[in-house]
């Protein structure tokens, strides 16, 4: 039963390699963000004595059960199928970070939640944490209005265009504390602002890990 069992599993891995090639094709346009958000775009020269920090992911989504390390992970295969790509990319100067986002192969014309998270991603969707926070909230778990707002957190909600592809970016007058910023989690529907729910934007349906700077 070991061999059955250890070959459906590589069948299924492989299967969703193939389909990782054709998700992916779409996104290191995404990278093309680094410079202005638009995708295609060249990245521009920096200034003199303007050099960011910059950190870069790209990966695809696949299930806990067949992910090696460096993989993005989803949790639900409907919402974010396995082989959808992503693309995360931090441009960090003194005193500001700018947090773009790139996806392809997701649901045609449908909007998602996704925040930066405090923990890496682990085969639990609730191992990434809570969102990362400039000014944390003192009464934890966040849901003020007053501490879960796009201004504090990072917030990348998005709608798919027809081909199930996305970019969105963020701009923050802040940098992440070191090691405090972690992952980036896609939620089931865009994120609530009212008192008692701000902040929240269902099921976590998939992660990826991210050193942010």
């Amino acid at each position: 039963m070991r061999t059955v069992a250890g070959g459906a599993a590589r069948t299924a891995k492989a299967v969703t390699r193939r389909r990782t090639r054709a998700a992916l094709a779409a996104v290191p346009a995404a990278v093309a963000l680094l410079a202005t958000g638009t995708p295609g775009a060249a990245p521009a020269a920096a200034a003199p004595g303007d050099v960011p920090d910059v950190v870069a992911r790209e990966a695809h989504f696949v299930p806990p059960r067949h992910a090696e390390p460096g993989d993005g992970l989803t949790y639900d295969t409907t919402l974010v199928p396995a082989g959808a790509g992503i693309t995360v990319v931090e441009v960090a100067r003194e005193g500001t970070t700018s947090v773009r986002l790139g996806l392809s192969g997701l649901r045609p014309g449908r909007t998602y939640g996704a925040h930066v998270h405090t923990a890496p991603c682990g085969p639990d969707p609730a191992a990434a944490g809570p969102h990362y926070q400039n000014r944390p909230d003192p009464e934890p778990p966040s849901a003020d209005p007053e501490y879960a707002n796009p201004e504090n957190e990072v917030w990348l909600d998005f709608t798919t265009d027809d081909r199930g592809s996305a970019y969105v970016s963020a701009r923050q007058d802040w940098r992440f504390r070191a090691g405090e910023a972690r992952s980036v989690v896609v939620h089931e529907h865009a994120t609530m602002t009212h008192p008692g729910a701000a902040g929240m934007a269902g099921a976590r349906l998939a992660c990826l890990s991210v050193p942010f700077e």
